[in-house]
């Protein structure tokens, strides 16, 4: 073992959205340390939005994220919904899972064609692939600009979407504009297709582990709007009870809060989903995963398994998107009325990375009292950090620092981490002792 101590900056980490470090001490063949460390300064969305109308909500938190601004949405209306005790109408509940769909295409297909595959392909970044796989690139920008098409139709816009209100939408899209977006879908779903098949023959990295799952479960469909919390380990509450037992807490190296599930880390995102979820899916979109033949199954305890969920999803959108599609009619009135009364209310959604739990407190006027707020990257930290120290020792420690650095980079991006939606910037310190 040799006893320089080396240091490494990456001044930038492309594929990575925000500003982040990590840090790694390696001591007589150990990891010492190992810290994801995020400084981007804090937002304080939950403070600002405090005396603002429960109406404004909705348009505000859209502006957290520019990549899942319909989860933050989603999570949100239905918190105050609960709170007003709102029934909706299944015109209202199929169309939120269209916007959702449309928000899942776009951030999985941006990850699995311009983040991901320059990993698994050998390339530095998705320009350099371009030159060979231009198709790949192509592919990638033309999904995600199905999903696009979807959030603007619903939303108004495709980046952070003024369509949604409390009790339901807006307006309703017009006939016509159901007819050309039902055409473009069914054009791209044989291509959504093969982008599975694609995943499962992609050398990709096999390094079991052990971890806990968590998403939303509902019995009757795949979620994204409904459920109860379950686990792979047993877990099965109603969002009401996250506190009972997830547990977030402040850590010195990272601004965003991490979180644990009964004192240990977890996984959220689309792998955990298909974890928990495979027998919700459409048998169609089943059927494309087991008809490949690519040695990747469900549940999997390999993390690189991600790329391949992703893909799944990516079908599935398509598929539930044409489905309600094809049932659409304009309805009597797009939303439901509402009657403010004070209370708090409870909201949980599917973000492409995973479940986005709410909590939120009105008065009798209908103004903002308290919020709270958990995105699913500040839960997925401790699991990505142990995911490193996991994935390095089984590297090997002893490996030249780029080796490291090049291994803890393609750990980090797997998980899609949405640290913000700026700046790009990983400053990776490796020392060994």
């Amino acid at each position: 073992m040799s006893q320089q101590t080396v240091s490494i900056n990456v001044p930038v980490l492309a594929r990575v959205e925000g500003e982040g470090a990590l840090d790694l001490t390696i001591h007589n063949g150990e990891i010492e340390t190992l810290h994801l460390r995020i400084f981007e300064p804090p937002r304080f969305f939950e403070k600002f939005v405090e005396g603002r109308d429960y109406s404004e909500v909705p348009d505000l938190v859209a502006r957290i994220c520019g990549i899942c601004p319909v989860a933050y949405q989603m999570s949100a209306v239905h918190a105050f919904e609960e709170i007003f005790e709102l029934k909706l109408t299944p015109w209202i509940r199929d169309l939120r899972r269209l916007l959702y769909c449309g928000e899942w295409l776009e951030s999985h297909n941006l990850h699995i064609h311009l983040l991901a595959a320059p990993d698994f392909l050998g390339y530095n970044s998705a320009p350099e692939m371009a030159k060979d796989y231009p198709e790949i690139v192509r592919r990638g920008m033309y999904l995600q600009e199905i999903g696009n098409s979807i959030v603007k139709v619903l939303g108004g816009r495709s980046v952070h979407p003024v369509g949604v209100k409390v009790g339901g939408f807006h307006r309703a899209p017009s006939l016509q504009q159901v007819a050309e977006l039902l055409g473009k879908l069914e054009a791209a779903l044989p291509i959504a297709e093969k982008l599975v098949t694609w995943t499962t023959t992609l050398k990709l990295p096999i390094h079991p582990q052990n971890f806990t799952s968590v998403a939303l479960h509902h019995p009757d469909e795949y979620p994204m709007n409904e459920g109860r919390l379950i686990s792979s380990a047993g877990l099965d509450i109603p969002i009401q009870e996250y506190d009972d037992y997830f547990q977030e807490f402040h850590v010195p190296h990272s601004t965003a809060l991490h979180s644990h599930l009964q004192g240990k880390p977890y996984l959220l995102g689309p792998l955990a989903r298909l974890n928990l979820n495979f027998a919700q899916l459409p048998e169609t979109v089943k059927a494309r995963v087991n008809a490949n033949g690519g040695g990747v199954t469900f549940p999997s305890n390999n993390m690189y398994d991600s790329m391949v969920a992703r893909a799944v999803e990516v079908h599935y959108a398509l598929h539930e998107a044409i489905r309600i599609l094809k049932n659409y009619h304009l309805p009597d009135h797009p939303s439901v009325p509402v009657k403010v009364k004070a209370g708090i209310g409870f909201g949980c959604s599917e973000a492409p990375r995973g479940m986005l739990w709410h909590r939120w407190e009105v008065n009798a006027t209908g103004q903002v009292t308290a919020s709270r707020i958990v995105p699913p990257t500040s839960q997925n930290q401790s699991r990505i950090e142990e995911d490193l120290r996991i994935a390095l020792q089984q590297l090997g420690l002893d490996n030249p620092p780029e080796t490291l650095r090049v291994r803890a980079e393609t750990v980090i991006r797997n998980y899609d981490p949405c640290i913000s939606c700026a700046t790009h910037f990983l400053k990776l310190n490796v020392t060994q002792v």
